[in-house]
């Protein structure tokens, strides 16, 4: 086991002089950065700075011994992996300053974003969901057979996060080519590792995955270096994941303004003897390798080259806001052309129809692949990928672990390696599980660094089945008001074939709904050919003069069943098909034609899709307006199990007796 006291011993091996010489260099740069940026803090000329003074070694190891076209995944302590791979100075200070020539056009900050020219991909705050993106990157290397191998960085503290255990485990059991690096430096933020974990080294964890774990010293680069070169060549060969504990210490706060109160005295003074700079600085000028003129032409060069890249920096001025560009990158541009529904029809139940259009994608996009629980052999619980195994294979329509953090991560990760992904939650309950990666990655990704997420997470969802609490929410309401999403909700089987493959061709994240209650119960003549419903517009089912309907879902099929009881009520039948973005113009031209609105959704009431749709009528429409307008939506309540109890909590009822009311008004 390495500690604190272990001393560092250099092994050269076979490597020549230049390759530890550019070790070197890769050290010393993001030291002379990181002093520099210090200095620069204290100028009050940056707002923050995350310093990895004291682990420069495992992020220039790791860098330097990867592959330039392969996938790394830093934190933010990993300067070291950006200025390995040679990203210009400028770009970095202006990404640090919110300049226009970063990464980020000034929308997030230090280390927080990806470059696809650089094959760096940043974390989010969050740390630990960058694990289940490294697991979707390996795992598109391993469906493309490129021989690549993938490295994504955790902190002790981070893999203290349930991703690490998700992503460990799913990498394991589908045999993917990642190195998970982990920077044991005996912190997170301010809690020591002991209260953090019970085992004494993280290469123990690596039993419980059934994978290999190796531990290294983390602050000397040669061991780095080649551990990651030995491990990834015979990784490409033999795709696999392995654990890679990094022993090491942050020799200044998590970041500047927290301190280092918190770490007793006499750690800087056993860890600050283990420096990797100086000790690889002494070790080469012992070899022979480097000597004082050699040393001071290398720091007068950096120097140089940091100055420059300030000075090109400081001169970029700051854009003023353009609101239209702004809004314009919540979304990856793209140019979609409907293809209208031709040829022969078949009488299909809404799961079939939504079967028969994920197979048609399938054939489509070659690049496409299926991920869930039981999707495989089983085909879904639901039946809908049955028989997709056969025409397909395991390798695009994966079963997956009870990971769904990891698998939406993964999904994001094969997009970022150029392939498209669907997950399907086995509920739309579960989200929650995979919560984090939606709202925070899959959402703000194009928003913030440009990077779309290819990927449809479809939900079964909703009551009328008496499956209680944890199998019945509606939950749409989660994602209407999270930018960069897109929410399709379909309420009959062509709608549903049609927005589904549309959902495929769009390069962005959408939230897939499927009332689960209209599986067996709502047929249609549909295509039988590949086509598309543009996502976004709504369809108005019925046409009439005295009020407005809009709903969605199986909101749609109760209100056709009122207004069939009632003739004699004249209205309007507006199914949204799309929550995110809905259909603005759609709902103003009905409701400026019939004077009257009501609001239907199984969802909830309070804080819902309802109150939103209902201020667009009121601030649009008003004097339009001939009496208030109305919501009907279910109890503010979890949903009963017992079928009397279901009934009472969904507003089919009491939409019957507001629409009534409404129309008389």
């Amino acid at each position: 086991m390495i500690t604190a006291e272990t001393p560092i011993r250099y092994d050269r091996k076979k490597y020549k002089d230049e390759v530890l010489i550019d070790l070197y260099k890769g050290v010393l740069k993001p030291r002379m950065i990181e002093e520099k940026m210090l200095v620069l803090l204290r100028q009050g000329k940056i707002a923050k700075w995350f310093s990895g003074i004291g682990q420069e070694a495992g992020s220039v190891g790791i860098a330097m011994a990867m592959d330039k076209e392969e996938y790394i995944l830093p934190m933010h302590r990993n300067l070291g992996v950006f200025t390995s791979r040679g990203i210009p100075l400028n770009r970095l200070f202006c990404q640090f300053q919110g300049k226009p020539s970063g990464f980020t056009k000034g929308r997030d900050r230090s280390f927080h974003f990806g470059t696809q020219e650089y094959k760096i991909i940043g974390m989010i705050s969050h740390l630990g969901p960058q694990l289940g993106l490294a697991d979707g990157i390996a795992l598109g290397n391993l469906l493309k057979e490129n021989n690549k191998a993938t490295v994504v960085f955790s902190g002790d503290g981070g893999a203290s996060e349930g991703d690490f255990h998700e992503a460990l485990n799913v990498a394991a059991v589908w045999d993917l080519p990642v190195i998970f690096a982990i920077e044991n430096n005996g912190y997170g933020l301010s809690t020591p590792s002991n209260e953090q974990f019970r085992c004494k080294q993280f290469i123990d964890k690596g039993i419980g995955y059934g994978m290999e774990a190796v531990q290294v010293d983390g602050n000397n680069v040669l061991e780095v270096y080649d551990t990651v070169k030995r491990l990834t060549e015979s990784m490409r060969k033999n795709p696999r994941p392995i654990l890679l504990e990094l022993i090491t210490f942050r020799m200044r706060g998590h970041e500047e303004a927290s301190g280092t109160k918190y770490v007793p005295k006499e750690l800087f003074d056993i860890w600050g003897k283990k420096d990797p700079l100086n000790n690889f600085e002494k070790y080469l000028l012992q070899e022979g390798v480097l000597d004082e003129k050699m040393i001071e032409g290398f720091r007068a060069e950096i120097k140089e080259e940091i100055e420059t890249g300030l000075e090109l920096a400081y001169a970029e001025t700051l854009p003023p806001p353009n609101t239209e560009l702004e809004l314009r990158d919540m979304y990856a541009p793209f140019d979609f052309v409907e293809t209208k529904a031709s040829g022969n029809k078949t009488n299909k139940r809404m799961i079939d129809a939504i079967s028969d259009g994920m197979r048609l994608a399938m054939r489509k996009h070659s690049n496409l692949v299926l991920m869930g629980q039981d999707i495989a052999e089983y085909g879904g619980v639901f039946k809908i990928t049955e028989g997709f195994v056969e025409e397909f294979g395991k390798k695009r329509v994966r079963n997956t672990p009870l990971c769904e953090s990891a698998i939406v991560g993964s999904g994001f990760g094969l997009s970022i390696n150029g392939m498209k992904a669907m997950v399907e939650m086995q509920f739309a309950d579960f989200v929650t599980e995979g919560f984090n990666q939606i709202v925070n990655n899959l959402a703000k990704s194009h928003y913030r660094w440009g990077q779309n997420a290819d990927v449809v997470v479809r939900m079964p969802t909703g009551a009328a089945v008496a499956a209680g609490p944890f199998h019945s929410q509606s939950n749409e309401a989660w994602f209407t008001h999270t930018p960069g999403l897109k929410v399709v909700y379909p309420a009959f089987p062509s709608d549903a074939k049609g927005l589904l493959l549309a959902s495929f061709e769009d390069p962005n994240p959408v939230m897939y709904f499927e009332q689960k209650a209209l599986y067996r119960s709502v047929t249609e003549d549909v295509a039988d050919d590949y086509f598309t419903v543009p996502i976004g517009k709504a369809n108005l089912v019925r046409e009439g003069n005295d009020v407005s309907i809009i709903t969605y879902g199986i909101g749609v099929h109760w209100a056709l069943e009122v207004l069939d009881k009632y003739p004699n009520i004249s209205a309007d039948l507006v199914d949204l098909r799309t929550l995110l973005p809905f259909d603005k113009e759609a709902i103003i031209k009905s409701v400026m034609k019939t004077g009257k609105a009501i609001i239907l959704h199984e969802d909830t009431l309070v804080g819902r899709l309802g109150g939103e749709l209902a201020a667009v009528i009121s601030e649009n429409c008003f004097e339009n307006l001939d009496a208030p307008v109305v919501r009907s939506a279910s109890l503010d309540t979890p949903v009963p199990m017992n079928a009397d109890l279901e009934w009472n909590f969904l507003p089919k009822a009491r939409f019957e007796e507001q629409l009534q009311v409404l129309w008389k008004y």
